[in-house]
């Protein structure tokens, strides 16, 4: 009789602490996590949110960049951290991208973390150095047939959406081109200014400047409309690949285990900051839309269809780890 009682009591205790831990949380900084290289396409959202969001809950939300491997190295760090609210995690695409290239991974992609909501979603963009003598999409089609294998492309790290993004525009394109990963954005935005590569699929965001320069050609965007930023270059679809689309999103999840009221707190307040008028026009201006889900199962439920909706188009576009 003394044991069946304990245990009710020992319930309410516990949920009781968790309440208690969830109402005085956050007491110290949370690590936001960016598997990614600073200014990047996931790290500008990423500040631009992480900045309201210290000022929000009034502790600073100090962000991490942990690039390489696809997104997998910062990943893995993420999966691995203490379930106590003090580590979030930025998810993407890229993340289910990788765990359908990578034969092993330490982590399981859907069920070793805590969802919470999607952040943002945008394409990325076709540019090219001024020096390759292409000035559209279908110039950049009629070169690469006339030179198989010899045009090469730049992407954040072999299983990347910049990856993937390459690889299925030339398999829809009909083309060679040569890739070449690097250890995040920055890099190759430094290559590709300097020459030392011609063509990349990087996120809109690090490229405004550059393309407004005139220091890199756009060629095309691979969402399904414009942006909003760049209104006079055309879709790839558009442009002469029919059918093509790829965008990237970004979303914060924790790791697994987090506590229930603490992953609803931190989805509530993180809506409150995504739903901001001028947030909203910072994130365009970075060539991102703000996009949340109502609850954190939608957002799980979306995380199981992309883990599904990647692996089939890894596997169709033919892209390999090298």
């Amino acid at each position: 009789m003394k044991i069946h009682f304990i245990f009710p009591v020992l319930l309410i205790y516990i949920n009781s602490f968790s309440v208690v831990i969830a109402q005085s949380y956050p007491l110290k900084p949370i690590r936001l996590i960016i598997p990614f290289s600073a200014g990047g396409a996931a790290d500008v959202p990423g500040r631009i949110i992480s900045q309201r969001f210290s000022e929000l809950i009034k502790q600073q939300v100090v962000v991490e960049n942990r690039p390489g491997a696809g997104s997998t190295i910062g990943a893995e760090v993420a999966a691995k951290a203490l379930p106590d609210g003090y580590s979030i995690f930025m998810i993407s695409n890229t993340h289910f991208v990788s765990a359908a290239l990578y034969n092993k991974l330490n982590y399981d992609s859907l069920n070793d973390y805590t969802p919470i909501t999607q952040v943002t979603s945008a394409p990325n963009i076709l540019v090219v150095h001024p020096s390759l003598p292409v000035k559209s999409v279908k110039d950049l089609i009629v070169l690469a047939k006339l030179k198989p294998g010899q045009i090469d492309y730049a992407s954040s790290g072999n299983g990347s959406t910049q990856h993937l993004t390459g690889a299925l525009f030339a398999n829809m394109a009909g083309i060679k081109i040569t890739h070449i990963p690097y250890r995040g954005s920055g890099p190759v935005t430094a290559d590709l200014l300097g020459g030392q590569v011609m063509l990349a699929f990087p996120g809109i965001a690090g490229m405004l400047p550059h393309i407004k320069s005139n220091k890199l050609r756009a060629l095309g965007v691979t969402g399904s409309t414009r942006s909003i930023e760049l209104p006079q270059v055309p879709t790839i679809a558009e442009a002469g690949v029919p059918n093509y689309e790829m965008v990237a999103w970004f979303g914060i999840s924790g790791p697994k285990g987090l506590v229930r009221d603490i992953q609803m707190k931190l989805h509530t307040d993180l809506l409150r900051v995504l739903k901001s008028p001028d947030i909203v026009k910072m994130l365009q201006s970075a060539g991102q839309d703000a996009t949340w889900h109502e609850s954190p199962e939608r957002f799980y439920e979306f995380l199981k269809n992309e883990s599904v909706k990647w692996s089939k188009i890894v596997k169709a576009s033919g892209a390999l780890i090298e």
